[in-house]
């Protein structure tokens, strides 16, 4: 049971890892099929990823924003995805619902399509995630700062590989580097004057959390 309700436009830290922290990312698709589903699962319209994969069999020139111009009058979005970082067993989020249920019913599509592509891939059968996702609120705005720099550059934290050339984190989009359709992070980067400042303010918390990792109130291992 979830400790509380999760309300609208409230900003959220979700976070799951595999069942005995397995892997679930074992390739650059499997990545990519997981970010896919974070712009397509994203809509109050349920069942876009199959009626994409329909799409996009008969259009393989097409791009996913193309379908949903064609297949959508007005994008009617559960959340907005402030940051998120993708690791080989883990995944981060900072998400603000938009909508009744919004996190909830957006990470229960995300969690089961990627679970049933991710088993019919590699012949397996079973949950692959740790239960259902975990949560915590973000109830500052300097805690919403501070978290989308964990989240953001968390293969970094974990030094894993440096954010700003990790292909599966939101952080390249945030220095202007990548573009994300399915990232909202306009009200995020607006408290910083320019990349330098921002990137100034990542590294100082980057360090930080490098050095605080018993702190169990943020991190998530």
């Amino acid at each position: 049971m979830r400790k509380a309700q999760l309300v609208n436009h409230g900003y959220y830290h979700i976070y799951n890892r595999g069942v005995d922290k397995r892997e679930v990312f074992s390739g650059s698709a499997d990545y990519k099929r997981f970010l896919l589903s974070l712009f397509l699962m994203n809509d109050e319209v349920d069942g876009l990823m199959i009626r994409w994969r329909n799409f996009f069999a008969s259009h393989p020139n097409s791009s996913p924003q193309e379908f949903l111009r064609l297949n959508l009058s007005e994008r009617k979005e559960l959340v907005n995805v402030i940051a998120y970082c993708c690791n080989p067993n883990h995944y981060h989020f900072v998400l603000r619902q938009l909508r009744e249920r919004g996190i909830e019913r957006f990470m229960q599509r995300v969690a089961t399509g990627y679970t049933m592509y991710y088993n019919e891939k590699y012949h397996r059968t079973g949950a692959l995630f740790q239960g259902r996702f975990k949560s915590s609120p973000i109830k500052s705005e300097g805690s919403l700062l501070r978290m989308s720099i964990y989240v953001s550059c968390n293969s970094e934290i974990h030094r894993l590989s440096q954010a700003e050339s990790y292909p599966w984190c939101s952080f390249r989009q945030h220095i202007g580097k990548a573009k994300d359709d399915f990232i909202n992070d306009k009200d995020f980067r607006s408290q910083f004057r320019n990349v330098a400042e921002f990137k100034e303010y990542a590294k100082e918390n980057i360090i930080d959390f490098q050095t605080r990792k018993q702190d169990a109130d943020i991190f998530f291992e």
